[in-house]
């Protein structure tokens, strides 16, 4: 059953911290720019090299993201993540290849921004794209900053 965008926007407004930022009428308009995708335990979202073209926002479940390692066949895994969480951020904003693959590692549901979305999400509506932006950052940065300090506990 796919949801309604009342219901999307509903869940949005209650799991996913970033959207707090926004009005009810800014997440009314932003939602029509997300997609609603359900993963079974096991499936895998992208893989490394994939190409990228969205991101994802976790609503519910766990996804598994991993790297490919030197060691043909061997990866390690880079993070767990649950429900609040955006992962693929970095799709949006270059034309790279994936530099991870990401696995569902329960049943999970996820909203998927395309970069195609992302850009006309932007300029219209003006305040409530940026709004957007700065929510979702901001929820990257915790992410970010105990990689930081993962890697300097190595060395």
């Amino acid at each position: 059953m796919t949801p309604t965008s009342d219901e999307t926007c509903a869940r949005m407004r209650r799991e996913l911290r970033f959207f707090h930022f926004l009005s009810e009428d800014d997440l009314t308009d932003v939602a029509a720019y997300f997609s609603c995708r359900q993963l079974r335990a096991g499936e895998i979202l992208w893989r490394e090299g994939d190409v990228a073209a969205e991101e994802a926002c976790i609503i519910a479940g766990r996804v598994e993201v991993k790297k490919e390692t030197e060691f043909a066949g061997k990866q390690v895994v880079i993070g767990v993540y649950s429900a609040g969480t955006i992962v693929g951020e970095l799709s949006i904003l270059d034309d790279k290849p994936r530099a991870v693959t990401a696995v569902a590692l329960q049943d999970t549901d996820v909203l998927l921004l395309s970069r195609e979305n992302f850009d006309r999400l932007l300029p219209d509506p003006p305040e409530g794209g940026v709004r957007l932006l700065k929510g979702m950052r901001l929820a990257i940065s915790p992410r970010l900053r105990k990689a930081f300090d993962r890697l300097a506990s190595i060395f």
